[in-house]
């Protein structure tokens, strides 16, 4: 779906379209809704009850976070879009239930969907630092989780859920892409791990800061 350069932002209005207008439970099975609060969820007052920082401490650490993902260096999507382990896992999860029910349509339309949030959220959940990386697969969504919580800003760190949007936008609303940090280059670049990006494969690359919009900090563990 988003291939070449960049990964679009799956736009809750697009997800409707892909997905259809009905939520269809299909062979995926049902979900539970967890306890803490997720990106995007309906309750404002939910995601303040929940700060990633005060209530969901990991014990995982950047470096780990950062290696899971290297790890996955060379993963790519086949022609249709899609056949990425992100993809499978994140249609099967229990958060895209709950997407479903905030955008409309299918659980497995995600097979094929754009995956730069599902990868980020899949390193997340196969850390176990799920609860401060947040888990999504539409973009702006998971950057207003992080704002909301309070853990928003400019300063690149390493680990950090790092938000593009390629024509220098600096508004949540025109974020097109994710990934994480792995350094600040010190020279307007910092170096990423990122998903769906080149030809719809996980890379390491190196971003001009002009084309990020905001990080996101999870608070790993020293």
């Amino acid at each position: 779906m988003a291939k070449n350069s960049f990964c679009r932002a799956l736009k809750p209005e697009n997800l409707r379209a892909a997905l259809g207008a009905t939520i269809i439970v299909t062979a995926l099975g049902t979900a539970t809704v967890p306890a803490y609060a997720s990106p995007g969820s309906a309750s404002a007052q939910e995601d303040q009850q929940n700060r990633p920082d005060d209530t969901n401490k990991i014990k995982v650490t950047a470096s780990q976070v950062l290696e899971l993902a290297r790890q996955q260096v060379g993963t790519s999507e086949n022609a249709r879009g899609g056949g990425t382990k992100f993809q499978q896992w994140y249609a099967r999860s229990p958060r895209a239930m709950e997407t479903v029910r905030r955008d409309g349509g299918n659980p497995s339309a995600y097979l094929n969907a754009a995956w730069c949030a599902m990868f980020v959220s899949w390193v997340g959940e196969h850390t176990g630092a799920r609860p401060q990386v947040g888990w999504d697969a539409y973009t702006v969504t998971h950057a207003r989780w992080f704002r909301n919580n309070g853990r928003w800003g400019t300063t690149p760190k390493p680990g950090a859920v790092v938000f593009f949007a390629w024509n220098g936008g600096k508004t949540i609303s025109s974020i097109q892409h994710v990934g994480f940090v792995v350094k600040d280059n010190k020279n307007g670049t910092i170096s990423t791990i990122e998903g769906n990006t080149g030809n719809g494969a996980v890379e390491e690359r190196v971003r001009p800061k002009s084309q990020v919009v905001g990080y996101g900090y999870p608070e790993y563990a020293a």
